[in-house]
Order: C-alpha cells, then structure tokens, then sequence
C-alpha cells in the first residue's frame, strides 16, 4: 500500500450494486473455506522470490517480474485465460497480470484485484504479499470448484502500486469506455495479515461521515457483503475513509464501484481498538510497514485466514446470487409538486437564514461549487435557502438549526429500504458541529443518516445513500431531515432529492 497522500459504524446503509441481471438465473453456491495453509504457500514462493532477487519484488526489478510469472503460471494451469500486460513507468517496466475465469455473462463482470509489487526496501510480505495470495488461492478455488457463475469473474494483480497506482491506473486508462462500463462491481484486498489487526472496510456508503464521502453507487453492497460475511464469524468491523489510496482509486474515478478489506498499516491502534479487536495498544497495526522486516514472520494467521475466507465469501455471494427481484416503490417524492412536507415542525429551528424549502435551486460558488444549481430530476429539490443573492454566503444556512418532516407515511409490513440523493457542502471555517441528518420518526426515533463538517473545503456533489428502516415496517413514519451551522457563521449549503421508500 503507498503512503497516505491529500487526497482525502454507526448506520451501514446499503446501495444496490449495479450488477446487470445475466440471462439465466443461478442458486448461489456454498462459499468456500479458503485454506490458510495453501494461502501461506504462496507467501513462501514470494518471499524466496523477494530473497532470490535483491529482497525485494519492486516495480522495474527482476523480483516482480518473477511474482508476476509465478502468478501466470498457477493460473495458467487451473484453466484461467491469462494476460501479462507491460507497461512503463519512470523508465522502467512493470506488469500487470489479469486472470479471466471462463463463461459468466461478459457484460456484467466482478473483478477482484491487489497489487503485486512491493518497496524496494522489503519483500514486501504484507504489503501487499498477503492480498495477492489470498486472491491467488481463491482464484484456484474457484478453478478445482469448476465454478460456473452467473457474472464474469477476474482476477488482477497489479504493478507499480507503491508508486502511486500505476499498474491499476494504466489498465483502467487504456480500457475502452465500452469495456469499463461491464465492470459492475471492483473488490481491492491490500495488507490483510497485519500482524497487530485491525478489520477495516473501506466506507463504500460515507456511514461514518468523514473524508472523502462515499465511492459510486454499488459500492455500499460491496461493503454490506463484505461486513455481513465478519458478522457471521462474530468479529467487528470499522470503516477506512473511502479515498483511493490503494487500487480501487482508478476505478472510482471513472464510476466503477468498489469495497475491499484491510487490516492496518502505520496508523497506531488505539486503546479503544484493542479492547475491540485485541492485540497491543499504542503500536502500529503494521510495525513493518515499507520496511525490510515485512517478511513471512509479518503476519498475523487469523487476521489473514478470516480476511481469505472474506474474499471467496464474497466471491462466490455475488457472482453466483440469484439476482434480486425489483423492489415495489413503497412512497416517493422528487419534490416537482408539494406534497405537504412541514418546515420547522416542532417550532425549535433556530436558524434565521436558508431554511429548508422546496425550489428551483440558484447554483453559488465559493472556491468551486457550494449550493447546487442542478437537481438529480426535474426542476426542484429540497434546498437551504434557494436563492443566491450577490455573495455565495448570502442565503446560505447561518447561525442555526433547520428542519423539515415529511407527510406521514404508511408501510407496509416486510424489508423496507429509504434511498435518497443529497449533499453538504461548506467552506474552511465549518466544523464537525455543522452537520446534515436524516431521521425516522414512528413509534421510536432513528437517525439513519449523518454528515459532518469539517475544517475545509467541501464543495457540493450529489450522492446517494440508503438505509435499511424494516424495524418500522408496519408503522405510520415521518421523515425527518435536519441540517445545522452550529459552529458559528460559516458557509453551509444542504440539498436532498429524489427520496423514495421500497420493499
């Protein structure tokens, strides 16, 4: 994993992956224990490698090139249609090695990647030896299984990841718009043995509501897979900011959604974390990160055995499912008419400036974009304070509180899900006090939504989010959205749309 760069769980709240239906429905296979000794096999192999060549496997060095044909050759040999693909970096060749799994529909592709190269510094046996081992081993599992899923399966390990996704970027780059557009769903597995562990997932759904906000829409279900398989095995998990600083960077970029697990680098655990996980406290999770030490002792056999076993779980969870039924819209509104939503309905607001209405939104800018001029459908959303006035601050949310609940709304009995677009948008002088909020009132009270400010400049995006609401099924409910400039005045701009209700 390179170091980190600026570049950017209370609720889980699940987004459909877009994963094309294939034309012949499938029960879902019983996933597989992947073998911990097999998985350790591997690191052997690339530890010898490592040691055979200078002790690393370093882009542009004979040692990753030797990673890479050790990779091509198993799969070569379990029946995968495998390219080693060159490409050049800081006058030096590095590659990557994609694995396609015969049959499974080619436009609706699941693709499971980690890089291959490590540090020149080290064999790099964590970072990222584990990932690439364990993709390896559920690969083959996938080869003596015989496999037959209803999406198409790849595998990729890339090259030039430690200096700055270069492997992952030149193939996302050089794939033809058309191609990319059949990968539905990316999963990324970099340093899962860390020997002091954490059981991270990268944030696809923003649920803790900090850094960079959420991946595209599908990754949040990568998330929930992944989290639903560590639920079942009793271990807990915490999201990792979603902020592409491993191989899932390039295809967020262009849309393609993606999850993966981690389990820690040179961050230090916290006390609270090794009351959660266990392990030592005030050290790293991998004191041998990017150094000499990352060999075969680096690595922690649970942490890796439950982090292979993740990934053929996932594995096998999606590209095998049947896929799901439509949902019935339950309620909607994309707020074109007044539907009898109530601003301040408790009489508590206490904000003097851009109360929640429903309008057309004039478009501010504030060192880029603050409130939205553009609606996800029609012509209005729910925005605070529509207007623009002649600076962007001018009808901004100041100095306050502001809500809005809907009509009520009755459900029905069943799995109910509320989506809804938003954004938050604010300048450097918010803070963690500002906040946009999403709330569920029936016979009880659940936030299911929350986004904080922060010290910096967040310009306004639309996003999604959906949160799971079966506990009020059967109920009348009111939603409830709340938006804040708690911190003092500071540039705040909300804007929600398109929210609806399915079963």
């Amino acid at each position: 994993m390179r170091s980190p760069k600026a570049i950017g769980m209370a609720v889980i709240l699940a987004i459909p992956l877009a994963l094309t239906a294939p034309t012949t429905a499938a029960s879902a296979a019983v996933p597989p224990d992947i073998s911990l000794t097999a998985v350790k096999a591997h690191l052997t192999q690339l530890q010898s490698i490592a040691t055979a060549n200078g002790g690393n496997r370093a882009h542009g060095r004979p040692g990753h090139l030797a990673s890479a044909n050790y990779v091509k050759g198993l799969l070569d040999g379990a029946g995968f249609t495998t390219t080693l693909q060159p490409f050049t970096y800081s006058g030096a060749t590095g590659y990557n090695v994609i694995a396609d799994w015969p049959g499974g529909d080619p436009n609706d592709i699941l693709m499971v990647g980690g890089h291959l190269d490590s540090v020149t510094a080290g064999p790099g046996i964590n970072d990222n030896g584990s990932g690439s081992a364990a993709i390896l081993e559920t690969a083959l599992e996938v080869s003596r299984q015989a496999l037959a899923p209803t999406k198409h399966l790849r595998f990729a390990w890339w090259g030039a990841e430690e200096l700055g996704l270069r492997g992952s970027q030149y193939y996302v780059t050089n794939l033809p718009a058309s191609e990319r557009t059949k990968i539905k769903g990316y999963l990324n597995f970099d340093m899962i043995g860390s020997p002091n562990p954490g059981y991270f997932l990268y944030d696809g759904d923003n649920s803790d509501g900090t850094g960079s906000g959420p991946g595209p829409a599908g990754s949040a279900q990568l998330e929930a897979t992944l989290q639903a398989y560590f639920t079942s095995i009793g271990v807990p998990t915490r999201g990792t900011d979603f902020d592409g600083r491993s191989d899932y960077g390039p295809f967020i970029s262009v849309g393609i959604p993606a999850g993966g697990t981690f389990t820690g680098a040179e961050g230090i655990k916290s006390s609270a974390q090794a009351t959660l996980w266990g392990g030592t406290a005030g050290q790293a999770f991998d004191a041998c990160y990017h150094r000499a030490c990352d060999t075969t002792a680096n690595i922690n056999d649970t942490a890796l055995n439950r982090n292979a076993d993740a990934i053929a779980n996932a594995v096998w969870t999606i590209a095998t499912g049947t896929p799901p039924t439509q949902p019935t819209t339950v309620y909607s509104d994309t707020f074109e008419t007044a539907t009898g939503w109530t601003t301040n309905p408790s009489a508590t607001d206490t904000a003097t400036l851009g109360q929640w209405e429903r309008g057309d939104p004039a478009a501010t800018t504030s060192s880029g974009s603050k409130q939205l001029g553009t609606t996800v459908s029609g012509v209005n959303d729910l925005v605070t304070g529509r207007l623009a006035g002649t600076a962007a601050g001018d009808y901004d949310l100041d100095g306050g509180t502001t809500s809005v609940r809907s009509p009520a709304i009755t459900l029905p009995s069943g799995t109910l899900n509320l989506s809804f677009s938003w954004y938050l948008a604010h300048g450097s002088n918010a803070s963690s006090a500002d906040f946009l909020r999403v709330k569920v009132v029936g016979s009880t009270t659940t936030q299911v939504f929350q986004q904080l400010g922060a010290a910096a400049n967040r310009n306004g995006a639309w996003a999604t989010a959906t949160a799971n609401i079966s506990a009020f099924a059967g109920q009348s409910v009111r939603i409830l959205i709340e938006a804040g400039d708690a911190s003092g005045a500071s540039l705040v701009e909300a804007g929600v749309d398109d929210i609806k209700i399915t079963q």
